[in-house]
């Protein structure tokens, strides 16, 4: 009987392979029959209209793009395994170190990992100066900041190729960007506890967007991680929300996110001056139209040096307290030699009304109201110094001259290789409350003349705890004016001041052009020469 038995279930078997086959056969046959005649002198839609080679052009462009994408995420794969290479070792160390059994040591390591890792990343927020500075050995080992906004970089790694002022920002670095502040808006727009976010509810709270965003300061330090400082704030408001992102080689991570009112936050302007009583003029237009018609929160301390003009600087402030109803100046005559140190120093212990934050300036400084803004952002008390780069315009005669006038300076405001240069070896212009200036130490007053004194100052701060945040920004400019090298100037400083009197005067190809005018012009009448000859024959 079991012998019959599997006989049957044998044929049973064979059966219903035989009628999956007949199955299959069927379904086949109906699809031949369904499917239309294929028409060989049609071609695919939209071959004709296009033309093969766009189809390939496309298709090239997305496996470029494929490919650009998976060279990033290989590179972004090497580094992290870099990263937990080292921790590894790390872990190894501590591991060896432990005298407990081995089971229990794997055991204690598996479930120590995580917090070791958060706690390594942590470590490298406190090396990346985001809550407290580094204490450097000269102003070259600072990282300086790149500024951006939505559409601009601007960047001070220039050479030959690149511009001061990046638009369209390359794709890499643009989806980059738009990556933090699409996580900055995040973190706003859904505040922890911790983020200190007004007592609203859901309904009543206004959500930020990518419109909102006002700057950003970031920078990327090879050991480290990329540090991004993000600015946000809603239309006519003194209200800013400042949002701190790091990225330690890897996901981003929040490091703070606060609310920063700037309504109250004055900013006393100091100008040490001597002479020059029409740049002077030509300043208080700025001064008037920014400071006083815009702004409303700024004083101006002028330390004027000398007797010569005096009675006309004292004039024009006098006609611009009567014209705008402004008050808040002081003009403080001085009977020495011009020191810009000694002018700011004096400035500064001239206040008291307390603790302000302080914007040392120069008469051919031009700057508007979102600087003014860039400066409360960047600066905070016994914390942040900010020293901004400023984009040095050229020469105006040579850089427009192919024109019979020069533009309006408002028309000359432009980021462009040939009209100027980010001025990043001066560290004259920067934004400082006065607590902090008198904590340092202020200026080596022993300095006298040009340019070291505010070396010293700016030494003195990257030796400190304090935060240096230096950056090109976009909405300050150094006038062009010539300069004058006095024979009384040390060698060191004779040779600072001829360096910045070559960098001002005019860009690489228009210096070129220059160098090189007699040659041209031999050239031009050579071959206006062969034209003329060519008519006579």
């Amino acid at each position: 009987m079991p012998r019959r038995g599997l006989q049957v279930h044998g044929r049973v078997r064979w059966l219903f392979l035989g009628l999956c086959l007949l199955l299959v056969l069927l379904l086949f046959a109906y699809l031949l029959e369904c499917t239309p005649p294929t028409d060989l002198n049609l071609s695919a839609p939209g071959v004709e209209q296009y033309g093969r080679e766009y189809y390939q052009a496309l298709l090239q462009e997305q496996e470029e793009r494929h490919l650009n994408r998976a060279a990033s995420l290989k590179r972004q794969i090497a580094q992290l395994k870099q990263e937990l290479q080292e921790m590894s070792e790390k872990l190894k160390v501590l591991q060896d170190k432990k005298e407990v059994p081995m089971v229990q040591g794997l055991t204690e390591t598996k479930d120590q990992e995580p917090s070791d890792l958060l706690e390594y990343l942590h470590s490298q927020i406190d090396k990346a100066e985001v809550n407290t500075g580094a204490r450097l050995a000269s102003e070259y080992a600072l990282v300086p900041f790149e500024s951006f906004t939505s559409s601009k970089v601007y960047q001070l790694e220039m050479g030959l190729t690149r511009h001061p002022e990046e638009k369209p920002v390359r794709k890499d670095r643009r989806d980059e960007l738009v990556e933090v502040i699409e996580a900055a808006l995040d973190i706003i727009n859904n505040p922890d506890e911790e983020d200190g976010a007004e007592e609203e509810g859901p309904m009543q709270r206004q959500l930020y967007t990518e419109a909102h965003f006002t700057e950003g300061l970031y920078r990327t330090e090879r050991d480290k991680g990329s540090l991004y400082e993000l600015f946000f704030a809603k239309e006519d408001s003194n209200s800013f929300r400042h949002v701190t992102l790091f990225r330690p080689f890897g996901p981003l991570m929040k490091v703070r996110s606060m609310s920063v009112d700037t309504s109250g936050i004055i900013i006393n302007i100091i100008v040490p001056l001597s002479g020059r009583v029409e740049t002077f003029t030509q300043f208080l237009n700025n001064f008037r139209e920014v400071c006083i018609q815009q702004d409303r929160r700024v004083y101006l301390t002028v330390v004027y040096f000398g007797q010569d003009g005096l009675p006309e600087v004292r004039s024009s402030l006098e006609k611009l307290s009567r014209e705008e109803g402004f008050s808040n100046y002081s003009l403080i005559p001085v009977e020495e030699e011009f020191s810009r140190g000694r002018g700011l120093d004096i400035g500064a212990h001239a206040w008291t009304k307390g603790d302000v934050l302080m914007f040392f300036c120069d008469v051919d400084i031009h700057f508007n109201a979102d600087f003014l803004n860039t400066c409360r952002l960047n600066a905070a008390p016994n914390k942040k110094v900010f020293y901004p780069v400023v984009f040095s315009l050229y020469n105006p005669a040579i850089v427009y001259g192919n024109l019979e006038l020069a533009p309006p300076i408002e028309l000359q405001l432009i980021h462009k290789k040939d009209a100027g240069f980010w001025r990043d070896f001066g560290f004259g212009m920067t934004c400082q409350y006065r607590s902090d200036f008198l904590n340092i130490g202020g200026f080596d007053l022993e300095v006298k003349g040009w340019g070291v004194e505010d070396v010293h100052l700016y030494k003195k701060y990257l030796r400190s705890d304090v935060i240096v945040v230096r950056a090109p920004v976009s909405s300050l400019f150094h006038l062009w004016h010539e300069k004058q090298c006095a024979d009384e100037l040390t060698p060191e400083q004779y040779r600072m001041c001829i360096q910045s009197k070559a960098m001002n005067e005019a860009s690489h190809p228009h210096l070129g052009m220059l160098v090189f005018r007699e040659e041209i012009e031999a050239h031009l009448r050579k071959q206006a020469f062969k034209t003329q000859s060519k008519r006579e024959e």
